[in-house]
């Protein structure tokens, strides 16, 4: 851990100076209390550092919990072993794809019968927080239980014991995405209308105590719990397509479902903060959580150490090195085929921003964490499935 100033604490050894100032400048806003957190995993962002933790008092900044709000991962441990699996893994890759909508944009047809019950219990809880999440997307039900683009993922692996787990990364889609953009917009029209002076447009703030922020934390709760049963909803379906491709039950040993961009209230250094964790998941002394790598390099289930520098925090993946630009530029799908060798997914030039050379070394990364979280399982690759 590096400490760069009395309000700036760091945990990224890899750690490119756009990205540097860009949290100096966060870390010198008067709210925030009691120092920021950069984790290992650390990269430029939108206002505020993708992978950072940022505690505040009296004020929140929406852009740094995220326009995917929620967004996180989940993982089940079957009760299969490596050995147990079918040869050819194209067959599974495919039903995923086909059970599951993914891209941005891409919905649900219908309302299915396993995600009934979820978006009832969506439609009591945004109407108990006293807003209707149609004022933002119209038919928002349809996008649960959709994966969307960019760096979300469904895979199958197996870990150092040749046990599989499935293992999916997703967020509150275009409904969270909708509800943070509103939000953001919001901060920033009461920053001007104070005249308040800011490093970044997109680090305004809202002040606790006041409507605006009230109704984005609950309208911000309502889409982590969207992307929490999301999560939820699309790994229930990639069992039922597992469990077709084994010709069997699936008896879950474990689940774990844990978010990597929200915000809580927490207790840190004797006061209250909200702690937003952008790019950062929650690790309290046993916490159970997952720490993806790149689409062919190495992911993790962890263990929360209760680090209290950190506020209880640890890195969400392994972090961009490259933009996405830079790496359509810089890489090609011949360097992505090899990269993936050995598993199964779908070879398109969609995936170069994606290339495992695009992101931070995976082991560097988790070497840095080694005072945040202890590793239980490493998990290697079998089938990965994304959205263009």
């Amino acid at each position: 851990m590096e400490t760069i100033n009395s309000r700036l604490l760091n945990w990224a050894s890899i750690l490119d100076e756009k990205t540097r100032e860009q949290a100096l400048a966060t870390a010198k806003l008067p709210f925030i209390y009691p120092h920021l957190a950069l984790m290992p995993d650390a990269h430029l962002g939108k206002g505020a550092t993708v992978g950072s933790v940022i505690p505040t008092v009296g004020a929140i900044i929406p852009a740094a919990v995220g326009v995917d709000i929620g967004c996180g991962m989940i993982a089940v441990r079957t009760q299969y072993s490596l050995k147990d699996l079918p040869k050819d893994r194209k067959g599974l890759r495919e039903d995923i794809e086909g059970a599951i909508p993914l891209s941005a944009g891409h919905n649900n047809r219908k309302v299915v019968a396993t995600a009934e019950p979820r978006i009832g219990e969506l439609k009591n809880l945004a109407a108990k927080s006293g807003f209707n999440p149609a004022q933002y997307l119209a038919k928002w039900e349809l996008q649960l239980g959709s994966l969307g683009s960019g760096n979300h993922f469904i895979e199958v692996c197996a870990d150092e014991n040749d046990d599989v787990w499935l293992f999916l990364h997703s967020g509150s889609r275009g409904v969270g995405n909708k509800i943070a953009q509103h939000h953001i917009g919001v901060a920033q029209h009461m920053t001007r209308k104070k005249q308040v002076r800011l490093p970044d447009p997109d680090l305004a703030y809202l002040e606790e105590g006041t409507p605006e922020f009230s109704r984005y934390i609950a309208e911000l709760r309502w889409a982590q719990q969207f992307a929490l049963l999301n999560r939820e909803e699309m790994m229930d379906r990639v069992i039922t397509q597992f469990r077709n491709w084994v010709g069997g039950p699936v008896r879950e040993r474990e689940r774990i479902n844990c978010h990597h961009n929200f915000t809580q209230q927490e207790t840190h250094y004797g006061k209250s903060v909200w702690v937003s964790r952008k790019g950062a998941i929650k690790a309290e002394h046993g916490d159970p959580g997952l720490i993806p790598g790149s689409m062919g390099t190495a992911s993790y289930v962890v263990e929360g150490l209760g680090n209290q520098a950190s506020l209880n925090s640890s890195p969400h993946g392994a972090g961009r090195e490259y933009s996405r630009t830079a790496a359509r530029k810089a890489f090609t799908l011949a360097e992505l085929k090899k990269a993936m060798q050995g598993i199964e997914f779908r070879a398109t030039e969609a995936f170069i921003d994606e290339i495992p050379a695009a992101y931070k070394p995976i082991d560097v990364v988790m070497r840095d964490a080694q005072d945040l979280v202890r590793i239980r399982h490493t998990l290697r690759q079998l089938i990965n499935v994304k959205g263009d």
